[in-house]
């Protein structure tokens, strides 16, 4: 049966949907209207809009943190 998860926000006032994948661990995936999915790992910053971004860092502001040196260093290919 393919598990697909169930959404949620970590806040009620959040804009940021997080996916509930029942007995995976390590699945960070997000999205901002449930349709559109994001690998926090693979796709944060540079796969989401400036004003995606805008909003995920508003939300999740300790992923935000974790990953600046993305924001400043770039990609690193």
């Amino acid at each position: 049966m393919l598990n697909n998860g169930e959404w949620r926000k970590k806040r009620m006032d959040s804009k940021v949907w997080w996916k509930n994948m029942h007995g995976e661990k390590g699945s960070h995936t997000f999205s901002f209207d449930m349709k559109k999915e994001y690998l926090l790992f693979r796709d944060y910053p540079f796969a989401l809009t400036p004003e995606e971004k805008e909003i995920f860092d508003e939300s999740e502001p300790f992923w935000a943190d974790f990953f600046r040196w993305r924001v400043k260093y770039g990609k690193g290919n």
